[in-house]
């Protein structure tokens, strides 16, 4: 009954998919072994020395965390630097450390759907959607007494998968015909002799990363010498992944109220809560993204939304957003903005785990916002 590291990370990977990171990013596991055993984990925005230390105290065998640890220009992990000396106090406490980055940005739900959660929103989509993976459409013609075979293995090979539907496929019978040349060897039919034979078209998706697979376990399965099929490429109709979200509040309220219901929704910081904008202007329609987010100001703009709330916002950036006529702003700590979604991750894995005797999961108590002091 032991839940294996291995599993946990299967776990984490299925809802936050490496796939998904910036090619800048490091995600993943940083350290430990997935064949140990894990039933305690402690979930953290950053992996701070208060942090390790509350997760060796609490015998943690696996640290969650959404920033990475080791990320820009590392050499080294050697005990004698701050982060190194971090690295070497988990592994000799037997504590994994396992980051969640930009894949945690991008997924569906992800770090901004929690934030959404948070503040009372309900999601319509993302702000910045990103491109849907590629599919194709698989039609085959196959005997009617070999459909089940030929299905099943396009299944197999990872055709049939719709969001989170497996084994789906579309099938009606109809009429195939065909004259074998002098040269052919027919599975059905003789050289020279029209044959008319009872077959199923069969409709399928896959994706386009697996079409020479699909397209192996096609024709091993199938009874014809020249299998019937066409592949279609599908257009791109956008995807539930993407940076930040849009969502709508249950009822209009004035920037002043929206920036209150902020406020108190997330954990209070030295950097605090601000607006920029008409205190007065009506609310109702709000993008959301946590962590730095200055960079979709264009974005947010370009939605028609009434505010959008994010992180780290800059003066001139802010400035000619205002003087542009974009949205109201809302701007809270960095931290406080994606600390929602150690909630999020706890539940991606109680979903899983919390069956399994001895299993628990914390969000950590220790505040990682880096600043103590304000309004001096």
């Amino acid at each position: 009954m032991a839940v294996r590291l291995a599993e946990v990370i299967d776990a984490l990977e299925q809802a936050y998919p490496p796939a998904l990171a910036e090619s800048w990013d490091s995600v993943g596991l940083v350290c430990g072994d997935p064949a140990d055993e894990v039933s305690r984990v402690l979930i953290a925005v950053d992996a701070t020395e208060s942090v390790v230390e509350e997760a060796l105290a609490w015998d943690a065998q696996l640290l969650l965390v959404h920033h990475p640890l080791l990320l820009r220009g590392v050499d080294t992990v050697g005990a004698h630097t701050p982060k190194g000396a971090l690295v070497h106090r988990l592994i000799r406490s037997g504590c994994a450390l396992y980051t969640a980055h930009t894949n945690a940005d991008s997924a569906d739900p992800g770090v901004s759907d929690a934030l959404a959660l948070a503040l009372g929103l309900t999601v319509t989509g993302p702000l910045d959607p990103a491109p849907a993976e590629p599919l194709d459409k698989w039609v085959v013609m196959v005997p009617t007494t070999d459909t089940d075979a030929v299905r099943g293995a396009l299944f197999a090979a990872g055709a049939g998968e719709v969001g989170d539907y497996r084994d789906c496929s579309w099938t009606v019978t109809g009429t195939g015909q065909f004259l074998p040349g002098a040269t052919a060897n027919p599975a059905l039919g003789e050289v020279g002799r029209l044959e008319r034979v009872a077959e199923d078209r069969v409709e399928v998706v896959a994706r386009r990363s697996l079409r020479r697979r699909v397209l192996g376990a096609l024709r091993d399965a199938h009874p014809y010498e020249e299998p019937a099929f066409d592949v279609l490429e599908l257009a791109d109709t956008g995807s539930p992944r993407g940076i930040g979200r849009i969502g709508e509040l249950a009822a209009p309220e004035t920037l002043r109220q929206f920036t209150a219901r902020v406020r108190a929704a997330l954990p209070e910081t030295t950097w605090g809560v601000r607006a920029a904008g008409d205190p007065d202007a009506q609310v109702r329609t709000v993008a959301v993204c946590g962590g730095s987010g200055d960079s979709l100001l264009g974005v947010a703009a370009a939605r028609g939304v009434d505010a959008y709330v994010t992180a780290d916002l800059r003066h001139h950036p802010a400035d000619e957003h205002l003087r542009a006529g974009g949205p109201a702003l809302v701007d809270v700590a960095h931290w406080a903005s994606e600390f929602p979604w150690c909630v999020q991750a706890r539940g991606v894995l109680d979903a899983r785990f919390a069956g399994t005797p001895g299993w628990a999961s914390a969000v950590s108590a220790v505040r990682t916002d880096p600043w103590t002091l304000g309004g001096c």
